[in-house]
């Protein structure tokens, strides 16, 4: 298997640079892995594919404001750092651009966003790891809503006006770096359609970081390490998983974080099953991997070469998704974080 076997090519026009008026109004392309056909739909319409006793399992990992504005403590010069997780109380893993010339030792001062130019925290770099990654030590805890900002994924262009639209209606725990973006067409009307029809909303917690948006480089994805992410599965909802798997009904997960998190879990238990997972999650899916908890997932179009488009080729069948974002593209679906999602029965 060869990393180049993931890659399309996709013209930049299709690349949604904005979210829809309405979340539920994206398209839905819908692939039946069971005769390999292909329809089209609109979001709002996947509770017609959902039955009574489904388990559906969303992310409910909400998006910090990662992205601060910071000087260097000895000539001002302006850097960005992207908080990417918490090592430990007061110190976190960064990205710093420029990087260039940034080293152990050097002091930084962390700057308010326009509404807070007042406020300032001290910092320092007290380690570099791999990938040019940054270990930074705040003078004290980071308070994110005052410094911080949402950071739009790489490939939007245009500034967002509500940062909430880069957020799922029922995020809760603070800790991502970007959106579990499948999770964001639903909406609370579409919620309580789907839990009507008899299916159990179930939340599991996994913290989205840095290889969303990073390609695989290996030629061989097998030698490439996913950057860890961690994730909660609590007691009820482990329970709630088994339960449904020995009694035969579908657990639907919504987005490539959610069937990352549930097969980790159930990787890391024995007997067979899912047990309560509390910690660093680095299970990397590739085909031939064989899925545990998955019945049918729920997600977007994926970048080339990337870890996620991996994941849905193994559930999948690599020729099917390709020949899916193919069409996807020939159709003008809007791909990436703010496109329109596909469900995989």
């Amino acid at each position: 298997m060869q990393t180049s076997e993931f890659d399309y090519s996709l013209p930049p026009e299709l690349i949604a640079q904005t979210p829809l008026p309405e979340r539920d109004q994206s398209r839905l392309m819908v692939l039946n892995r069971s005769d390999g056909t292909i329809e089209h739909h609109q979001f709002y319409e996947v509770v017609d594919f959902l039955r009574e006793g489904d388990v559906l399992v969303l992310n409910d990992s909400r998006v910090m404001p990662a992205r601060l504005h910071a000087r260097r403590a000895n000539t001002g010069g302006k850097l960005e750092v992207l908080l990417l997780r918490r090592l430990e109380p007061n110190v976190w893993e960064a990205l710093v651009r420029p990087a260039k010339r940034v080293r152990v030792n050097d002091r930084i001062e962390v700057v308010g966003t326009s509404d807070h130019e007042d406020s300032c925290l001290a910092a320092e770099v007290v380690g570099i790891g791999e990938r040019g990654i940054r270990h930074i030590r705040f003078a004290g805890e980071a308070p994110l809503s005052r410094l911080g900002e949402i950071a739009p994924p790489p490939y939007v262009h245009v500034p967002l006006k509500d940062p909430e639209r880069y957020q799922t209606v029922y995020s809760r725990e603070e800790g991502s770096v970007a959106a579990p973006t499948a999770g964001l067409h639903f909406t609370p009307e579409l919620l309580d359609k789907i839990k009507a029809r008899g299916v159990s909303c179930q939340f599991v917690t996994l913290h989205v970081g840095l290889d969303t948006f990073r390609p695989v480089e290996a030629s061989n994805p097998s030698e490439h390490r996913i950057h860890q992410e961690y994730g909660v599965v609590s007691t009820d909802v482990a329970r709630e998983l088994n339960q449904a798997k020995a009694e035969g009904r579908r657990v639907v997960c919504v987005g490539t974080t959610s069937v990352r998190l549930v097969e980790a879990a159930a990787q890391s238990s024995s007997p067979a099953g899912v047990r309560p997972f509390s910690g660093w999650a680095d299970l990397f899916i590739l085909p031939g991997y064989r899925f545990r908890v998955t019945d049918t997932l729920i997600t977007n179009f994926h970048l080339p070469r990337s870890t996620l488009l991996m994941m849905v080729s193994a559930f999948a069948g690599k020729d099917f998704i390709l020949r899916a974002y193919n069409e996807a593209a020939a159709r003008k679906y809007r791909f990436y974080s703010f496109g329109d999602a596909m469900l995989i029965i």
